[in-house]
């Protein structure tokens, strides 16, 4: 079976505050080493995708440089590979920009109609989970459903303000979708959280685009999958892993950082369901003295620890220096913490300074943020 991967990955994410000035929330480090995105393009090569279009539009220069050619996740090929897909102007066009996710798949039609593939999973750059989609495509054929729907009924996602539920029958099939949602809501075995994955035969993609777009529908959720619940067959697909919206807000970027710290989530998103691939970096093991120490933290490649560390997540390149304490925090690229400095419940963007002696402290649900470049 041949599968085109579709990834959209052109949000501004103004939730996410400073984080997202000069880059998509797509592209935000995480874990160290890893991009966001890294995750859904993992899963899509893992389940032997070659083929993968990313759609992008604010900000996508670290996204791009981030992903290059695609040679970390064997998308370097002359056959398939990795494609951008970014807004164009044409003689017709009346704006720059996409005007929504299916206006996006519309404007680059050719990906669609070039090449042999039967079917397209559409997914999100913004989400952190790992899933075996190789099974979501069995079940998809077995059922002969029109479109299977990546969905949870878990109830640990019903505070994460997941903003499609879905209401399905005895066979699995949705019979009602309910967007923004608001409040909390009563989330049982016919009740299911809406997870952003789609998969569908690519021919009907395209000829629900064609019927849809022009009459200016320009959204895949609200303008195409919800308008034709009742003429096609749409199912929801259970998955019970971890699962994060990083788009939600920084809080829920925070904790999500903070949770590979878990060993049993650790498991699940590094050792189960195939690799998670990133851009590399020739950089040499960090280099621990006789003063760090290191506490119930991750500490990447390239980084110098000379003061004490609890609970936090030390990106690559990161120097903490004598007599310096990082602690409930996330440090990311090539961040300087001097001597005697102080951070906890923060959050610092690549290339961060912190001077000696100084004290930079958040909250434990509300992190202090310091941008890209910044110094305090």
């Amino acid at each position: 079976m041949k599968v085109l991967g579709i990834i959209f990955a052109g949000d501004r994410g103004e939730l996410l505050e400073k984080l997202t000035n000069k880059r998509t929330p797509a592209a935000l480090p995480i874990y160290g080493k890893y991009r966001i995105i890294d995750f859904s393009l993992s899963n899509m090569v893992n389940a032997g995708i070659s083929k993968i279009g990313i759609v992008t539009q604010y900000n996508p220069r670290s996204l791009m440089d981030h992903i290059g050619s695609g040679k970390e996740w064997d998308l370097d090929r002359k056959n398939g590979g990795v494609y951008f897909l970014q807004p164009y102007v044409t003689p017709n066009s009346e704006s720059m920009g996409y005007m929504g996710n299916a206006d996006a798949l519309f404007k680059n039609m050719d990906i669609l109609k070039r090449g042999n593939e039967d079917y397209v999973l559409i997914c999100s750059g913004k989400q952190i989970y790992k899933i075996d989609f190789n099974k979501m495509f069995q079940s998809h054929i077995e059922s002969g459903a029109d479109i299977t729907v990546l969905s949870s009924n878990s109830k640990e996602h019903n505070d994460m303000k997941i903003s499609n539920l879905a209401k399905t029958n005895e066979d699995g099939r949705i019979v009602e979708w309910i967007s923004n949602p608001g409040e909390k809501f009563k989330i049982d075995k016919n009740n299911t959280h809406v997870l952003n994955a789609f998969f569908m035969n690519k021919f009907l993609l395209k000829e629900l685009l064609f019927a849809t777009v022009p009459e200016g529908n320009f959204d895949l959720i609200d303008g195409i999958i919800r308008n034709n619940i009742d003429s096609l067959v749409i199912n929801a697909y259970n998955f019970y892993g971890f699962w994060r919206n990083i788009k939600r807000d920084v809080n829920s970027y925070f904790e999500t950082c903070l949770s590979i710290l878990n060993d049993e989530i650790r498991k699940e998103l590094f050792y189960e369901h195939g690799r998670v691939y990133t851009k590399l970096k020739d950089l040499p093991p960090p280099k621990i003295t006789n003063t760090g120490v290191i506490k119930n933290s991750i500490v990447a490649d390239g980084s110098f620890i000379n003061g004490k560390i609890e609970d936090s997540i030390i990106s690559r390149s990161t120097r903490i220096l004598a007599g310096a304490s990082v602690k409930n925090s996330v440090i990311l690229e090539g961040c300087t913490i001097e001597e005697g400095a102080c951070v906890e419940n923060a959050i610092l963007d690549k290339d961060c300074t912190i001077r000696i002696g100084k004290k930079f402290l958040g909250k434990p649900n509300s992190p202090k943020i310091l941008e890209k470049n910044g110094v305090f």
